[in-house]
């Protein structure tokens, strides 16, 4: 039942888009993360799903065809962790179709993202984007959306105070459980997808307030009734721990204050089957980026899963070369990138039936680099030559 959702909006995610028939050729093809490279291969795409991947496919005659001698292709990029805040996207049912898919085009697809997930933002603006690019108005990746968060009691983060005035009285802070329970229905209500707790709030740059555990139980309890994952901003071990004990499935950060993050802790974590986003740009400036980073890569080696995320939408620049260069040095090898980015998000939304790797069935979702990520190069993870939707380019490198 938990995934009963997310499965459906994926399904009506193709279905929205129009499904293309695609023949990408000559190409290096990573069909996993485990894969071995099929070198000088075909993907063939037939209405939107993968009908034959190969180094024997040939590409159907008067089929839409991708030469790409020296590229190399992969399972659509996912980002579990944008936000679509800026002003930008305000009133985003009336803004011309053109402008919002510049702003797409810029901010992610010319990243290689076929799938975002939104973890908070106002979801009148974000439910309306998302409709425009499911019809096909839009050229944009999937969006999923957690609406606007939740955050404590009379606790919203400082860097907010500089949001309009009708957007702060929006944000939920309950002081209830039943209050809590009642706001993950009326986000759920209004079309969003999961739940995004600010297990702690960062108040002052020195202060984090956290959540009462039993309200954040309550959010966990009524968004895991109705098949929604829970994202928690935990900041903190106060933070972190509440998460753990009201059941989050994903923090949508490292805790950036490190101090008492400990071995123990992480394999609670692991044994609860909890999912980190590392977004390590965001704190790439930190005198702790280094623990930071070390934190992440225990994480991955005690069996938990992480999955790639940047922040981006809050972090205003888009480029993605600095989180890569962060994972490798934190130890992450090029295919436990791949992997954050194309089959641990699928596994974490339920849909690693129907996406994540390059086999046939599989959703014609594909991000086409112009380097082979097998180099060891965090820079490979940035050429990105083409960004494929359901068989659709919805964003293609200029000649």
């Amino acid at each position: 039942m938990r995934s009963l959702g997310i499965v459906l909006l994926a399904f009506l995610s193709i279905a929205g888009v129009s499904a293309q028939d695609l023949a990408i050729t000559h190409a290096t093809v990573y069909a996993s993360p485990e894969a071995q490279p099929l070198r000088d291969a075909t993907v063939l795409i037939k209405h939107g799903l993968i009908a034959k991947v190969g180094e024997h496919v040939s590409a159907p005659k008067g089929i839409e065809t991708i030469s790409c001698g020296g590229c190399v292709g992969v399972a659509g990029f996912w980002n579990a962790h944008v936000h679509f805040m800026e002003p930008k996207w305000n009133d985003a049912a009336h803004q011309p179709a053109k402008k919002l898919a510049d702003q797409m085009s810029a901010m992610l697809t010319h990243s290689g993202f076929t799938t975002v997930v939104d973890t908070g933002s106002d979801g009148e603006n974000t439910l309306a984007l998302r409709r425009r690019v499911n019809s096909g108005e839009v050229a944009g990746p999937r969006i999923f959306t957690a609406g606007i968060p939740i955050f404590p009691a009379h606790a919203l983060p400082y860097y907010l105070d500089a949001l309009p005035p009708e957007l702060k009285a929006k944000m939920a802070q309950p002081e209830s459980p039943a209050e809590a329970a009642a706001f993950v229905d009326k986000n759920r209500a209004a079309g969003t997808d999961i739940v995004k707790l600010f297990t702690g709030s960062i108040v002052r740059p020195d202060h984090i307030v956290p959540m009462d555990v039993n309200i954040a139980r309550a959010a966990v309890d009524e968004a895991h009734r109705h098949g929604q994952l829970v994202f928690s901003h935990p900041s903190n071990l106060k933070g972190t721990v509440v998460a753990i004990d009201a059941g989050v499935d994903v923090l949508a950060h490292t805790p950036e204050d490190t101090n008492g993050i400990d071995e123990a802790l992480l394999r609670r974590m692991a044994g609860q089957h909890m999912t980190m986003i590392p977004t390590l740009k965001l704190f790439s400036r930190d005198d702790a980026i280094a623990k930071i980073r070390g934190i992440d890569y225990r994480y991955h080696q005690l069996g938990g899963r992480i999955v790639y995320g940047t922040d981006t939408g809050f972090l205003t620049d888009y480029d993605q070369g600095e989180e890569f260069r962060q994972l490798f040095a934190a130890g992450f090898s090029f295919r436990e990138v791949l992997d954050m980015l194309t089959t641990a998000p699928a596994e974490l939304f339920h849909l690693s039936q129907s996406e994540g790797k390059l086999v046939p069935g599989m959703r014609g979702d594909l991000t086409i680099l112009g380097k082979d990520p097998g180099s060891g190069e965090a820079e490979a993870f940035t050429e990105i030559r083409s960004t494929i939707r359901g068989g659709k380019v919805i964003w293609r490198k200029d000649p």
